[in-house]
């Protein structure tokens, strides 16, 4: 899952790292020379080349919306998808001459979209005589030279990671995912690119590849016992000084971690989450970094090294193919090495460009395999459910996700040592566009409740934990003084609280007096009528981001669990709505909590 928007302030370590030459034709006027002097009067020798990069890609390789069954756009207008960018590089690689660059990614390839989840579970690649992935063929056909592992990368399990790494033509580097056992990298540390000059002696490029520690947590299932994390500090200090001893002219960072130093998960890890600025400040050797994960945009962003004062670039071209990040270094010669004199970033809006014909032809069959896949029916609604109003008032769709959950985790228990506690559960608005329409019931409509590949837990919880966890998720609100106007575009997101790190609970009542400060909001906490005992115990159905500590909610994950399901919660919505074959929210719909203030409903 996507973590906080915040503003910023191979199998083994040898196996896929090697050194290889960078493709094309043609200098293309990437060099340059100056009339200055230089030594007995001869100009200097200089080169420049480019350095493409995208992040978090998230399964997008055409401008498509498969939740709503037609092009994607936002408020913004921008565009998404590797068909776009792949026209961007195109340009790049004409203007810059395609020996003069190189095309790199941070990681959040596989996960994201319909298009993804298809060919991990649906047609999975890891299947006997099973397709090659879209993301595979996608980024070999654009001519990617090397891609950071992300965090959801680990979402399908290593045996599908694995399978479709063999079916890139390009390494993934992590070289802080390593193995559990031998502590050693789990996949490539990193790749050496040569760079051609007209000047003698190969650029030496080196890309080294940084993954997010919170794998261990997020991911525990898959990676438990098998790989472990360490921080990208540490990692980067071990591993750039190498790099320059092999003779690395530039070391160039792809780090699948955002750039403002803080951690959703608390204090459960040593290592920061979002550590890209802080591998800048503290590790002497770097000339840039590719920054992912936090889904910001950061065109060109400074951070000055501790130890050499020297100036490191970083730049986050957005998300999902929306932006192409473009690193271009200027080079001179100088005592006998290739010296890195400049470097700046800036990015390309992938919403100027077509998408490219060779991408979309390429993987037309199966688009419009994963567009009928969604559009299967499933069932009825008797009526039309939305989210538009889920973020400030109680509604039906959000009450059917946790009714479904709530059934789940019953289910389960049911007949064992916890099955006369009370069910609870949690769930938040993943997007404001999201809705059930009456009539029929599609599996793209089930599964736009729920977009990420999230499984449910069920945790312990006593009656002052779930007060707190509640006081906890109403930060998401802005204080707004009794009688004072209440602006909806304004009232929400908070600390810049994204909307799925606001939780609302079912099975208990209370409201939120957004007139008082964060931290003493929950009032009428009440179960069955009754104001909730501190002491009571509950059963908790929670998803397994906030369980392991996503959006660093307090107690759930040092809380006792109960039981655990591997099948993602949007899997068990859309088996739901099949099973009972017509949704009916008068069945399940009720205004458990609402907003106030000094008493008085805001809405």
């Amino acid at each position: 899952m996507p973590l906080n928007r915040r503003t910023f302030l191979g199998r083994s370590a040898v196996a896929g790292a090697g050194v290889a030459l960078a493709g094309g034709v043609g200098a293309g006027p990437a060099v340059a020379s100056e009339s200055k002097g230089h030594g007995h009067g001869r100009p200097p020798k200089r080169y420049s080349f480019t350095v493409m990069g995208t992040t978090d890609l998230h399964g997008n390789v055409f401008n498509w919306d498969y939740f709503t069954d037609k092009e994607f756009d936002d408020k913004a207008h921008n565009d998404v998808g590797l068909a776009k960018i792949s026209t961007l590089v195109n340009q790049i690689r004409e203007d810059r001459g395609r020996r003069n660059t190189l095309l790199i990614d941070a990681g959040d390839t596989i996960q994201g979209t319909q298009l993804s989840y298809y060919y991990a579970k649906i047609d999975p690649i890891t299947a006997k005589r099973g397709p090659v992935h879209p993301m595979a063929q996608a980024m070999n056909k654009i001519g990617y030279d090397a891609a950071a592992l992300g965090n959801h990368e680990f979402n399908y399990g290593i045996p599908v990671l694995r399978k479709f790494e063999e079916q890139c033509d390009f390494p993934l580097l992590g070289a802080n995912a390593l193995d559990a056992k031998t502590l050693r990298p789990a996949f490539a540390p990193y790749v050496i690119k040569r760079m051609r000059t007209p000047h003698g002696r190969d650029v030496r490029v080196a890309v080294l590849g940084l993954t997010n520690p919170g794998i261990a947590i997020w991911d525990k299932a898959n990676v438990g016992g098998k790989m472990v994390f360490p921080g990208l500090e540490e990692q980067a200090a071990k591993w750039v000084p190498k790099l320059r001893s092999m003779g690395a002219d530039v070391v160039i960072v792809s780090a699948h971690s955002g750039s403002s130093g803080t951690s959703s998960y608390g204090d459960q890890l040593p290592y920061v989450e979002n550590a890209a600025g802080l591998v800048a400040e503290q590790v002497p050797g770097i000339d840039a970094i590719l920054v992912g994960h936090a889904h910001s945009e950061i065109p060109e962003y400074f951070v000055t090294n501790k130890e050499t004062g020297k100036q490191v670039v970083l730049s986050e071209p957005l998300k999902w193919g929306q932006r192409l990040t473009l690193f271009d270094f200027d080079l001179v010669w100088e005592k006998g090495r290739w010296v890195v004199e400049k470097v700046g970033a800036s990015v390309l809006n992938s919403n100027t460009v077509e998408e490219d014909p060779r991408i979309t032809s390429l993987l037309g069959a199966e688009h419009r395999e994963v567009v009928a896949y969604v559009n299967q029916v499933i069932g009825t609604s008797v009526a039309a459910m939305s989210t538009a109003d889920a973020p400030w008032k109680d509604e039906p769709v959000i009450d059917l996700i946790n009714l479904v959950q709530a059934e789940t985790v019953k289910a389960a228990l049911a007949g064992g040592e916890y099955a006369a506690l009370p069910v609870l559960s949690q769930a938040a608005c993943f997007s404001r566009t999201a809705a059930i329409p009456a009539g029929e019931v599609t599996i793209k409509d089930a599964a736009g409740l729920y977009p990420f590949e999230n499984t449910l837990e069920a945790r312990l919880l006593t009656g002052a934990q779930l007060k707190d966890y509640l006081e906890f998720s109403a930060k998401y609100y802005v204080q707004t003084a009794a009688g004072a106007p209440v602006d909806t575009s304004k009232l929400t997101n908070a600390e810049n609280i994204p909307d799925y790190n606001y939780d609302v609970v079912s099975g208990v009542t209370y409201d939120i007096d957004i007139a008082k400060p964060a931290g003493s909001r929950i009032v009428g906490l009440s179960f069955e009528g009754a104001p909730v005992d501190p002491a009571a115990r509950f059963v908790f159905a929670v998803n397994n981001y906030r369980a392991s500590g996503g959006g660093n909610f307090p107690h759930v994950p040092g809380a006792k669990q109960l039981w655990a399901n591997s099948d993602e919660i949007r899997n068990t919505i859309i088996g739901w709505v099949q099973a009972k074959g017509s949704v009916d929210p008068a069945e399940f719909a009720s205004v458990d909590w609402r907003l106030t203030r000094d008493g008085v409903p805001v809405f």
